[in-house]
């Protein structure tokens, strides 16, 4: 019995120092003052990653911003264009409008005076 017992201290032994191989060695306690600075330096790392991230995402707001005031400024000149035209094309159509009236009363004036003359007697 007390071979089986020496045995199995040896196989239980073996067992924890393998046990112990395979978990990773600490590289460094980082408690205290040491984890404290790592700790704020890498929250540091990611703050200043954010802030990058933040500037890139301004940059692209600010080009969408300067590209979409390019775009209502073509948009307004335009439309002044338009007015103009529209406002021309208004007062060409006055103007026709009037000589059109005028055609129209000399026309009617003459369709008179021939029904008068067909109603007249002959003499």
């Amino acid at each position: 019995m007390k071979k089986h017992g020496l045995t199995l201290a040896l196989v239980c032994m073996a067992s924890v120092a393998a046990a112990q191989a395979q978990k990773p060695a600490p590289v460094e306690d980082l408690s205290g003052r040491e984890g404290m600075v790592l700790q704020s330096q890498q929250r540091a790392g990611m703050a200043y990653r954010r802030l990058q991230d933040a500037q890139f995402q301004t940059k692209l707001a600010e080009q969408d911003y300067l590209n979409a005031e390019d775009a209502r400024r073509l948009a307004q000149k335009r439309a002044d264009e338009l007015r103009h035209q529209a406002a021309a094309a208004k007062k060409a159509l006055d103007a026709a409008k009037a000589k059109e009236a005028v055609a129209r009363a000399a026309y009617e004036k003459e369709v008179n005076a021939v029904d008068r003359l067909h109603r007249t007697p002959q003499k």
